[in-house]
């Protein structure tokens, strides 16, 4: 049996009562606050996660981190810190892509997030190459089949899927950094999209990247898709704190160590610590 649909008249008696700590966050804007208790409230934020290069060092990851260095993400993969659930919603429901410049509009405070905002809070620069879905033959010799194979401990595997499973060491960390930290997911962190292994195989190539744009086109497609989680909570609380919003009597919720990428997390896809050096369970 299909619900009925609220009344106009029931969903603005709702937005009315909730009108006290909403009419904060959204400066007593109605549109905006119906729009985020019948949308954007529903969404989930995702479970930010973290890792720490002298971890990696200390675990002989030299590799990985050497690559994720090249690419300047040190100070992007290390944020931590508390996170603002709440206002995180809040500043996905005014976000506006303006060119280069992300803007929002938060507890009456204006949030205008240039190049140097983005240098300020995670050493980013809007420059180098720039890939999303859009444009991902821009790179000629890079072949998804043949690249996928050569991330395999076992090259001769059979490939239905392009799974993370099979991937050897540095691969499937750089996997982990990115699906559940760059540009995390809220779900299916088993299998690799194309552009996936697109942005797998410009790490282990040292092609340098544009992580703004792809941070940015990751963004549009959480407010696109319903489904998709809410990304970047550490960033976006960072990005409060920048602008000084008011964050007095909100919700927060402290990163907690089990959201750090370590030794358990690579014990848990499959590999374990033999020697000082971590090798596949499997033998592989």
């Amino acid at each position: 049996m299909t619900a009925t649909p609220p009344s106009s008249k029931r969903m603005k008696t709702r937005v009315v009562r909730s009108s006290g700590k909403l009419g904060g966050w959204f400066s007593r804007e109605s549109e905006l606050i119906g729009k985020y208790l019948h949308e954007i409230s529903r969404k989930i934020v995702s479970t930010p996660k973290l890792v720490s290069f002298t971890w990696m060092k200390q675990q002989n990851l030299t590799a990985v981190r050497s690559l994720l260095k090249e690419q300047r993400l040190k100070i992007f993969l290390e944020l931590s810190g508390n996170i603002y659930p709440n206002l995180v919603k809040v500043f996905y429901t005014n976000l506006q892509f303006n060119g280069d410049t992300l803007n929002s509009h938060v507890k009456g405070v204006d949030i205008v997030i240039t190049n140097d905002v983005w240098a300020a809070i995670n050493g980013l620069k809007f420059s180098r190459l720039r890939i999303n879905k859009g444009n991902l033959r821009v790179i000629k010799e890079f072949n998804k089949m043949q690249f996928y194979k050569n991330c395999l401990k076992n090259p001769l595997s059979k490939v239905r899927i392009f799974s993370v499973g099979g991937l050897k060491l540095d691969e499937r960390l750089i996997v982990f950094n990115f699906s559940w930290i760059i540009t995390s997911r809220g779900s299916n962190h088993s299998t690799l999209s194309e552009e996936d292994l697109l942005l797998i195989y410009c790490i282990m190539n040292k092609v340098k990247l544009n992580w703004i744009h792809i941070i940015k086109d990751h963004m549009q497609k959480a407010i696109r898709l319903s489904n998709f989680h809410y990304p970047y909570a550490i960033l976006i609380s960072k990005f409060l704190h920048y602008f000084e919003v008011d964050i007095e009597e909100e919700l927060d919720e402290l990163i907690k160590p089990s959201s750090e990428i370590n030794s358990g997390s690579l014990r848990k896809i499959g590999f374990t610590k033999i020697g000082g050096r971590w090798v596949s369970k499997d033998g592989d």
